[in-house]
């Protein structure tokens, strides 16, 4: 039993507004956002291609990915800072897995496990609409990058 007078430590929140690698600070494991639109699967960026946004630096396979992130950026970043939209929907935050994913209504979205990925799509449009409910609030107690 812990004494009365012993309070427990209030935990600092270490949950980023983007998802980022916490020893790079590279936004979604480094992968290319832009390429999830336009190739089968999504490309690994490189250190040469980098923009900065939102305080993140965004790493892209060519200059011309990188040049299109730039001009909209909210277009091609994933939706809610990369969380899993599943957890968002649901009313918590959760990382998210650059390999999971989804582009749906022209909006990529990053998830968990496959299993949230699943769960997304048996009602994708529900799920975005409760996410963005929820990620007003949620976001509140991020910290930015």
């Amino acid at each position: 039993m812990v004494p009365a007078s012993v309070q427990p430590a209030q935990a600092q929140s270490v949950v980023t507004l983007i998802v980022t690698d916490p020893f790079t600070g590279v936004a979604i494991s480094g992968m290319d956002p832009v390429s999830y639109f336009t190739e089968p699967e999504p490309l690994r960026g490189r250190a040469d291609y980098e923009f900065v946004w939102q305080n993140v630096i965004w790493q892209f396979a060519t200059p011309a990915n990188r040049d299109i992130f730039a001009s909209a950026p909210e277009i091609y970043a994933p939706q809610f800072g990369g969380h899993d939209v599943t957890g968002v929907s649901r009313g918590f935050i959760s990382d998210s897995d650059a390999t999971m994913f989804t582009v749906f209504k022209q909006r990529l979205y990053l998830f968990y496990s496959a299993a949230n990925r699943e769960a997304f799509l048996l009602s994708p449009d529900a799920a975005a609409r409760t996410a963005a409910e929820n990620w007003p609030e949620l976001s509140k107690n991020l910290s930015i990058n």
